[in-house]
């Protein structure tokens, strides 16, 4: 089992951190390309049986002296309108939940989309609402209409008590943050959520069927995917993490305690102080520990109880297999940067000392909760902090496509020596 110990004993410089990350980095991109490079070769290998089958002027190249045959921005699919909207859950009268939803490529004889009964659903962190993943869905959609490539229907929505939706009626308190509800409340909402939005807007001849899942989520939405899939085995297909909150603990107590008797001074990182360490602690306790409330009503409080392990338990997904999943993590020194020039004015060298390991040990126990195999990461969002799809929207489009390649194609992540 993965728990968080911290090991104060070796003092480490600012030069070893950058070495160790970086080298890190470089790894995880040569596993990452490999995984790329089955998927394309497995993907050619389908293009070229199919082309076989099919007339070869369907594949002719554009001729400057066959109109005919040009190729035109004109022959692209139509840029699907997005249905921003709003619904209120069977059980919960009275307050909305706000959504914006992509619906998936058509799905024709020749030319079947093989998402068709899939739903990607981004999960939101605690600060940044269903507005923060419009960029990353722009570029997603752009890649996949631009390549002619079938996508899936996109979901966004705001949680009760965010964004633009209505706070949970069931919550004893309307106004101010509060300790309302808990994850596991999110959880059963998202599932009779995504039941109603799949109702509503796919034709299907089951009614009760419910779609094939992939989450694509950051901070506490990591959280709330993997509850869901603990709670509803067999509905998740895939899981893309961006720098997934660490769920088991109150981000106190992966500081050293300068007021406790033990404490030596000497292990600090050259340039910080006591002084810096105390304040790091008070800083984080009133922004991130479990006993804050939130504005949204959602209260952490029994989320380490619930996910007392990074690595476990396994997850059981589509068919009783486990999901294909991404780990992303932040940029060591991007989010040690904001961090420092950030509310909590928390020295470089200290988030670099004592988070970032923390967070990187946690990331690697993640990628343990689906089968051998199944599991990429964890990969570096170079230039990226904790808000992954807001600093590197790009990268999440281009995370997204990866892992909905492996999902279509069954592909494996190759395992290679690391040295």
């Amino acid at each position: 089992m993965t728990d968080l110990h911290l090991d104060n004993s070796t003092p480490t410089t600012d030069f070893s951190h950058a070495f160790r990350s970086k080298q890190y980095q470089i790894t995880q991109v040569a596993k990452h390309f490999m995984t790329r490079k089955q998927s394309i070769v497995k993907e050619l290998g389908t293009l070229e049986a199919s082309m076989s089958r099919k007339p070869l002027t369907h594949h002719l190249a554009p001729h400057d002296d066959n109109p005919s045959l040009q190729s035109s921005e004109e022959d692209l699919p139509p840029f699907p309108d997005p249905e921003i909207s709003s619904c209120i859950l069977d059980g919960k009268p009275g307050a909305k939940i706000a959504y914006t939803y992509y619906p998936a490529s058509a799905s024709r004889p020749h030319r079947p989309n093989p998402f068709s009964k899939s739903l990607v659903v981004f999960l939101n962190g605690m600060v940044q609402p269903r507005a923060s993943w419009d960029a990353s869905l722009q570029k997603f959609l752009e890649k996949r209409i631009t390549n002619r490539l079938p996508y899936p229907a996109l979901l966004t929505y705001d949680r009760y008590g965010q964004g633009d939706s209505d706070r949970d009626p069931d919550d004893p308190s309307q106004e101010g943050p509060s300790h309302g509800h808990d994850v596991q409340s999110v959880v059963h909402s998202l599932r009779q959520f995504t039941l109603q939005i799949w109702k509503e807007h796919l034709d299907i001849s089951n009614p009760t069927e419910f779609p094939c899942l992939i989450f694509v989520c950051n901070s506490i939405g990591c959280a709330l995917a993997r509850l869901f899939a603990q709670t509803y085995p067999g509905t998740v297909l895939g899981l893309l993490f961006l720098d997934s909150v660490i769920a088991n603990t109150d981000f106190v107590s992966i500081w050293p305690d300068p007021d406790a008797p033990t404490f030596d001074s000497n292990i600090l990182p050259p340039g910080t102080k006591k002084e810096d360490v105390r304040s790091a602690r008070i800083n984080m306790a009133k922004m991130f520990h479990p006993d804050v409330p939130s504005r949204e009503g959602l209260s952490r409080r029994n989320l380490a109880t619930l996910l007392p392990h990074a690595d476990s338990p396994k997850l059981e997904g589509y068919h009783s297999e486990g999901p294909y999943m991404t780990v992303v993590g932040h940029d060591w020194e991007t989010f040690a940067d904001q961090t420092e020039q950030g509310a909590l004015k928390v020295p470089k060298l200290l988030t670099m000392t004592y988070v970032n390991p923390v967070w990187q040990r946690y990331n690697e126990g993640l990628t343990r909760i689906t089968d051998e195999g199944k599991a990429i990461g964890p990969i570096v969002a170079v230039g990226s902090g904790h808000f992954v799809q807001v600093d590197k929207p790009g990268f999440v489009a281009d995370e997204l496509v990866s892992l909905l390649d492996r999902v279509v194609n069954q592909v494996k992540q190759i395992h290679i020596k690391e040295y």
